[in-house]
């Protein structure tokens, strides 16, 4: 797993909304649900849609593109568990919000 690496501050998030962020050379969709944080890579397998663009409905982000939704905590498709996206570790230092790459996003990392 890398650095966490600062990406915006709690305020800059509310709860019920995302946003997309870089980490390491990474497109992250990064969301706040009630007050907790979630990250998962941001482009939906289906058709490459960005997912940080999505609309989130308690902890369900749905690709804009086509409309294929992920859980944001677990990073599992709705209705097909077998199809995921990878979720990241975020914390909160302070009121700053930071994520860090998983191993299997790490080899796109520039």
């Amino acid at each position: 797993m890398s650095a966490f690496v600062t990406v915006a501050t709690v305020d800059q998030i509310p709860p019920g909304t995302g946003r997309t962020v870089e980490v390491h050379g990474v497109w992250i969709a990064l969301f706040n649900v009630g007050g907790v944080y979630y990250a998962v890579d941001n482009t939906c397998p289906h058709a490459g849609g960005p997912l940080g663009e999505g609309h989130l409905t308690d902890e369900v982000v749905e690709c804009p593109w086509h409309g294929w939704s992920f859980n944001v905590r677990t990073g599992e498709r709705s209705g097909n568990p077998n199809i995921t996206v990878a979720c990241c570790p975020v914390k909160v230092e302070g009121n700053e919000v930071q994520v860090a790459l998983p191993p299997e996003l790490e080899r796109y990392r520039s």
